[in-house]
């Protein structure tokens, strides 16, 4: 395996692990709904990233989320489809973290982000014609 393979794998599995530790907080702690869309969307930063590397796209790091897909989308139109649900999830990455910031976070609100996390990656992965194994719990 070349080193750029390597490098997007591992840009895979930093995100599987955001997303399985959102899931299973969501499962067990479900009062954490800030810190489960927190993963959700440090998830998807991963994934989009891995496919920019894929994509020999350079880009700035950057947890803005709509800067991601706007690289992208000059290449690949097919993530057009997500801006509107991204962008949403893009308010996670800072605003949840902070006491100030009051976001309502309802549990169809999260389980959508959790969603989309798994999308993402689905269409990433299925676009680089790549499989990583992933923990069963983002299944759940």
């Amino acid at each position: 395996m070349n080193v750029r393979n390597e490098e997007i794998i591992q840009w895979i599995i930093k995100g599987d692990h955001d997303l399985g530790t959102a899931k299973i907080t969501y499962l067990n702690i479900p009062e954490y709904l800030d810190t489960v869309t927190f993963h959700c969307q440090q998830a998807v930063e991963k994934y989009l990233k891995a496919y920019l590397i894929f994509q020999s796209i350079p880009f700035r790091y950057t947890h803005d989320l709509i800067y991601l897909l706007e690289l992208i989308s000059e290449k690949d139109l097919d993530f057009n489809e997500y801006y509107n649900q991204i962008s949403e999830l893009q308010s996670y990455a800072v605003e949840v973290r902070y006491p100030h910031e009051t976001i309502y976070l309802s549990c169809e609100k999260v389980e959508n982000a959790i969603m989309l996390a798994k999308n993402v990656r689905n269409l990433v992965t299925e676009k680089m014609d790549l499989k990583v194994d992933y923990n069963q719990i983002i299944d759940k």
